[in-house]
């Protein structure tokens, strides 16, 4: 059984059909990439699985289970994260705080209990903080962990945004264009953050990116989008040399 499964998946705004009958499946422990030209509908296919859009037709199945119409904040206690285009984070909140902030999917007390800071409480924020101080080991985030995100860089607040998602403990994870903004020294960095992500943490992820070389580098499969609609599934040599992906990236 695939984890995430997708069917006859379309969107359609008015009279625009941002996405058209798309179908795959991303099996567990894949790097799955999604690529296209602008407005080929990558980031509308993230906002239907994230539940951020209603689809107008199709279906979306996790692990078996059809979410395609879970509410939007239930997504996350399902075992999904995803990160944005541009980052979302707290501007006055310092790195350990927007991590903290990332585990609250998992919180399990109540207000009466936090309120006097009962045992249950503490040992809850202990187990918090060691899965902060993890993901921030595995991302190289230590000297940042104290400071606030508005003084920092875009290549570490993507980086921050990224991190923020690991501490939901997701099963699947979505990263939109996490490449965006970098120099090639952080995109190389990117690549290898995400074969640790898949292998040392199991995490499948799914990503858009316009980057070629990272496609490349770090995905199993890639799937190649244009106009809303599907052109090919495969390895990523295979879709870099398909015709139609060729016709839709450089013109006939």
């Amino acid at each position: 059984m695939s984890m995430l499964r997708a069917e006859e998946l379309s969107v359609h705004f008015g009279g625009v059909k941002a996405v058209q009958e798309v179908s795959f499946a991303v099996e567990a422990g894949e790097i799955f990439s999604i690529v296209g030209p602008n407005g080929a509908g990558k980031t509308t296919i993230f906002n239907l699985i994230s539940r951020i859009y209603d689809s107008t037709h199709g279906s979306v199945h996790f692990e078996g289970a059809d979410i395609t119409k879970v509410p939007t904040h239930a997504v996350a206690e399902l075992g999904i994260a995803r990160t944005f285009q541009n980052t979302e984070l707290f501007e006055q909140e310092t790195v350990l705080n927007n991590l903290l902030i990332g585990c609250h999917v998992h919180r399990r007390t109540n207000l009466l209990a936090e309120l006097f800071f009962l045992p249950g409480v503490r040992r809850q924020e202990l187990a918090f903080r060691r899965t902060v101080e993890d993901v921030i080991d595995l991302l190289d985030l230590q000297s940042y962990r104290d400071q606030v995100i508005g003084n920092l860089p875009y290549g570490v607040r993507k980086m921050v945004e990224i991190a923020r998602a690991l501490c939901l403990k997701p099963k699947l994870l979505l990263l939109d264009e996490p490449s965006s903004g970098l120099n090639p020294e952080e995109t190389e960095d990117v690549a290898f953050w995400l074969e640790d992500i898949n292998e040392e943490l199991g995490i499948t992820v799914i990503m858009v990116e316009h980057d070629m070389n990272l496609v490349t580098t770090a995905s199993d499969r890639v799937m190649a989008l244009a106009d809303g609609q599907l052109i090919t599934i495969g390895k990523p040599a295979e879709v870099q040399a398909h015709p139609e992906v060729l016709r839709a990236y450089l013109g006939d």
